[in-house]
């Protein structure tokens, strides 16, 4: 089993639905590389998985996670990165997206990172806290415009695309 670290900003994703809409958001793009940050437990991942001829590979710093992962998903043998994202190598020499239910304390980071590899990673979809997702997507002029969204919005367009409730 596992249990839920606040420490490490998990959050653990529950409804299918949602969780389907996240993977639909990758109809945005056709790619052959696919990174997930912060699997967890595997509600995302499991589908994932699922996608025909893709490379994929996934990040976890939990140890737990990674022994209930390999266990729970045993394609991911070979396939997880057992490090925090943000000290990770770009793991793929080709273009890749990413993809993930990223973890709260460093979502902000992580997108930072990702900007390090914008060459590389055309697409980002990810389940952000509520506040980082609308300065990612804030307007130029607008309240919660700031240095996250001028960052960012030269290189992607950005799009919110859903709220999930807390219990979801």
């Amino acid at each position: 089993m596992y249990t839920l670290k606040k420490s490490l900003g998990q959050h653990f994703l529950k409804d299918e639905e949602i969780i389907q809409d996240i993977v639909a958001a990758l109809n945005v793009t056709s790619f052959d590389r696919l990174l997930e940050v912060g699997p967890g437990a595997g509600a995302l991942t499991k589908h994932l998985l699922a996608i025909p001829g893709v490379d994929f590979k996934a990040v976890e710093l939990d140890d737990e996670k990674i022994t209930y992962l390999e266990k729970t998903y045993p394609a991911l043998k070979g396939k997880l990165i057992h490090k925090s994202f943000l000290d990770i190598e770009q793991p793929f020499v080709e273009p890749f997206v990413v993809i993930g239910n990223f973890p709260y304390n460093i979502s902000t980071q992580i997108l930072f990172k990702v900007l390090d590899w914008k060459d590389d990673v055309p697409v980002v979809i990810g389940m952000f806290q509520k506040e980082v997702a609308e300065r990612a997507a804030a307007k130029p002029g607008s309240k919660t415009f700031g240095v996250l969204s001028a960052l960012i919005q030269p290189f992607y367009h950005i799009e919110y695309l859903f709220d999930v409730a807390p219990d979801r």
